[in-house]
């Protein structure tokens, strides 16, 4: 590939033509918003003029509902020799562009498994894909050339190909992203008129519950058009689950013995399936799940003190598998939790004491 389209100039269009304007592609940039495509091209994703004729790929990054009559114009007006979209449901985009009349020989419908809470291109980054999950769907009418191209746009944003159906890729994402939006958003929701004295207690737990949720509602309102029926389905398997918790929770408040130890082992019932299938969730790059001790280590809110641990955590020799940061209430302060290999775990509370490091338990 030595040219592409990037029609649609928000965090992944832009990601996209960043990654591969990196590794010498010449990329062309356009969007309904030509400020926004301007944006990009100052970012160094590539530039905005309209390309003297057509590219090898054109990239289609566009909300679902407007896929079929972007890539449906695009090909009308043979700006490239390959299609491709990245949006993040692919079989209601994939019947509309079947609708039209369109020979899709030269198309293929994509979503890669990456994004951000910010949007725009001046959250895009070129290693935004990298290492994530990126779903090819070709089918049966899929030319070869085509599908090289989207294995090297792939390939260039070092992300993983995984080929999928595309009704099974819709049925997979209500799963594993847009049913845990809604309920990451239900949760976030609580907390819009509690007591402040309640919120100011809020933990890195609720933190990781409602990040998500901090997402645009204009763009998922989009995606959850284009697939509201597995991810209704989804949520009514939850509410189902949710209406068990509730059951055993005020059956925890009886006097009845019987009915307290029934509720208790309802809500046993619910941790454990819990537990279940969070450790089926893929571990580091993907791989099968690994379990990490984790060696707490107390900071001051200052420049510099995470360069520092890492740095130390090097002498030691030690790789740190994970990170995560839990900012103190009311102070200048945190603690960072380091996961490393358990065996590694003695090493570096060692090196971190010796080096003056506050540890917790």
């Amino acid at each position: 590939m030595r040219t592409a389209l990037v029609i649609g100039t928000g965090l992944i269009g832009t990601s996209a033509a960043l990654a591969l304007a990196q590794r010498g592609v010449t990329v062309h940039l356009a969007d309904h918003d030509p400020e926004q495509a301007r944006t990009a091209a100052a970012l160094g994703a590539g530039s905005d003029r309209t390309p003297d004729g057509p590219v090898d790929l054109a990239i289609v990054a566009a909300p679902p509902a407007h896929v079929a009559r972007v890539v449906g114009d695009a090909m009308r007006r043979g700006v490239a020799r390959g299609y491709l979209d990245v949006a993040s449901v692919k079989g209601g985009p994939r019947r509309e562009l079947e609708s039209l009349g369109l020979d899709l020989s030269a198309y293929i419908g994509t979503h890669p498994m990456s994004g951000r809470e910010k949007s725009g291109p001046l959250a895009a980054t070129g290693d935004l894909f990298e290492g994530r999950p990126w779903v090819l769907t070709p089918t049966r009418d899929t030319d070869t050339e085509v599908l090289n191209l989207a294995l090297e746009l792939v390939s260039h944003c070092r992300a993983v190909p995984v080929v999928m159906d595309a009704d099974a890729h819709d049925r997979a994402v209500a799963l594993v992203s847009h049913m845990p939006h809604l309920v990451s958003s239900l949760v976030a929701a609580r907390l819009e008129h509690a007591e402040e004295s309640a919120v100011r207690l809020c933990g890195q737990g609720i933190r990781d519950v409602t990040r998500i949720a901090a997402s645009d509602p204009r763009m998922w309102i989009d995606i959850l058009s284009a697939n509201p029926g597995p991810v209704a389905d989804l949520l009514a398997d939850v509410s189902a689950d949710l209406d068990e918790t509730v059951r055993a929770l005020r059956a925890l408040q009886s006097s009845d013995e019987t009915e307290r130890n029934e509720g208790g082992a309802g809500i046993e019932d619910v941790l454990r399936r819990g537990n279940a299938g969070q450790v089926r969730v893929p571990g580091k790059h993907g791989s099968a799940p690994r379990v990490y001790e984790t060696v707490v280590v107390l900071i001051d809110d200052q420049p510099g003190q995470l360069a520092r641990i890492f740095a130390d955590a090097d002498r030691a020799g030690v790789n740190i598998e994970d990170v995560r940061i839990e900012h103190a209430t009311g102070q200048q302060a945190g603690l960072v939790q380091l996961m490393v290999e358990p065996k590694a775990a003695a090493a570096l509370k060692e090196a971190l004491r010796e080096r003056g490091w506050a540890l917790r338990r």
